[in-house]
């Protein structure tokens, strides 16, 4: 099976490493950075071209990892694209590519980073089709990678992105937004990496609701009135604690 990949992201460069570690050839690597389509084209014995025109038309499946809002614009340029075109978007709608015969998704729900290695055995891989035979090629790869594959509709697909950004995302920024608290007290992050992986390990076995801590959930006012004294000065985190603070609140 011959795989041409569009782009060399994060998302891009873990798909593309983990393919070629099963055995799945990546025959083609596009970028709009050449130089970056190149360096990991080079990684996986791949081909690196300049323009979509290039692209071998006869391949069995063409993946296009880049940034959302340009998925329809390459789209409309690989329109002769004789085998499977699939985006790896958690949030465009299968039906972007519905100029296409042939045509699915084949979104991996996790958080990249080119420098850091994943497991993607445990990766749940979001696929979804336009039709049976395109759905069976896209599983056939899914299943050499992952061992949690799963057909997931558009409208189910967004909302599984929208929770991963509220899980993944947000968090990290809170992460960044206690990491400059932090630092401007003269403190290390390093302090609170403990309490960091002991709440995240805590939700692999139980509903977040229910191991829920802090002053918000106890309904602390005293605590959470001085924490806000303390954010006098910082008018976006005093917003960002208390819109967060009340929320929890209403949890019980």
């Amino acid at each position: 099976m011959n795989v041409v990949l569009i782009g060399s992201g994060n998302v891009a460069t873990h798909i593309a490493k983990a393919l070629n570690a099963v055995n799945v050839n990546i025959a083609q690597v596009w970028s709009y950075h050449y130089q970056n389509a190149s360096l990991l084209a080079n990684d996986v014995s791949a081909t690196a071209i300049k323009e979509l025109s290039e692209v071998d038309f006869d391949a069995d499946v063409c993946l296009i990892a880049i940034k959302d809002d340009e998925i329809v614009n390459i789209v409309n340029q690989l329109k002769s694209f004789k085998g499977i075109i699939a985006h790896t978007s958690g949030s465009v709608n299968l039906a972007v590519l519905e100029n296409s015969e042939n045509f699915g998704v084949f979104y991996p729900l996790q958080t990249f980073s080119k420098n850091k290695q994943v497991d993607f055995s445990t990766i749940p891989l979001c696929l979804e089709a336009n039709n049976e035979e395109s759905l069976a090629v896209l599983k056939e790869i899914a299943n050499k990678l992952s061992t949690n594959v799963l057909e997931v509709n558009s409208d189910k697909r967004k909302i599984l992105h929208l929770a991963a950004v509220f899980a993944c995302n947000f968090t990290n920024h809170l992460y960044a937004l206690a990491d400059d608290l932090l630092k401007a007290n003269d403190l290390d992050f390093d302090i609170i990496r403990p309490l960091i992986t002991e709440t995240a390990s805590k939700v692999q076995y139980a509903l977040p609701l229910t191991v829920q801590t802090g002053p918000a959930i106890r309904h602390d006012e005293q605590t959470l009135k001085k924490h806000e004294e303390l954010l006098n000065d910082h008018q976006e985190l005093l917003e960002i604690y208390k819109i967060l603070s009340n929320s929890i609140k209403k949890t019980r």
